[in-house]
């Protein structure tokens, strides 16, 4: 089944938004991470997509507390992403309830590291795969590395990667459509499941993207759209199962 996944981008305690992923353009849309968590799985989210953005940037995670309180607030599964480069970390995540986990950076940058992570946890782990001009970008989308993000994402399939979620950055939180040919690139580059993500804005992109579910891509994740009032978290999920 086609997935959409709200996204609860946290910052300082609170839930909100990024432009292309710079800091510097946030918006706040709620002081409490939990009651937004709540409000999306109330409307039927089946599983919410959690990032951590002073972690990105800081290489350890930051919002532990807002995390625990978001698990503790819903009864849908959370997959979380943002400061997890280590296994300990990794671990101590899923440990505190968070049903997957998210490497980016720590795999572009460590192959043996994201082997290992892909190893020992399996099902649990997801490949996330941030592109900025075909590229793969880390520490927070703040650098870019000169590989190309499918040559990249089928070097991680290889050492064990189970499951990627492709974001074109240049789309993110830009109200533009999402990049479907891109998607489908990737989806079909590789065996393993693909979640479409950045620049996800209108009922269009999602009955597109789910069009794409035999080639792979198995989920979208909505950010600005649903904050915004763009797009309706009921109208997204009715869209995704046409």
């Amino acid at each position: 089944m086609f997935e959409i996944l709200p996204a609860i981008d946290m910052m300082d305690g609170k839930c909100v938004r990024l432009v292309q992923g710079k800091f510097d353009q946030a918006t706040v849309f709620s002081d409490e991470p939990a009651d937004m968590a709540k409000r999306w799985a109330d409307a039927g989210a089946t599983r919410l997509h959690l990032v951590d953005l002073n972690g990105s940037r800081m290489g350890a995670p930051q919002e532990t507390e807002a995390i625990k309180r978001i698990i503790a607030a819903v009864n849908v599964p959370v997959q979380l992403g943002g400061g997890i480069r280590s296994l300990e970390i990794a671990r101590k995540m899923l440990d505190m309830g968070v049903e997957r986990v998210i490497i980016g950076t720590s795999a572009a940058l460590d192959s043996n590291l994201a082997e290992m992570i892909f190893k020992e946890l399996g099902e649990q782990v997801i490949l996330g795969v941030d592109a900025k001009d075909g590229f793969v970008a880390v520490k927070g989308w703040e650098e870019t590395t000169g590989e190309n993000a499918i040559e990249f994402s089928i070097r991680m399939q290889k050492l064990g990667a189970r499951r990627v979620i492709y974001t074109d950055i240049s789309r993110d939180g830009m109200m533009q459509g999402a990049n479907i040919a891109a998607m489908q690139r990737m989806a079909e580059s590789l065996e393993i499941p693909v979640i479409a993500s950045g620049g996800v804005s209108n009922i269009d992109d999602i009955r597109q993207l789910a069009a794409l579910e035999s080639k792979g891509i198995e989920g979208a994740i909505l950010g600005k759209a649903l904050y915004a009032g763009a797009l309706s978290l009921r109208e997204a999920l009715e869209a995704s199962c046409r």
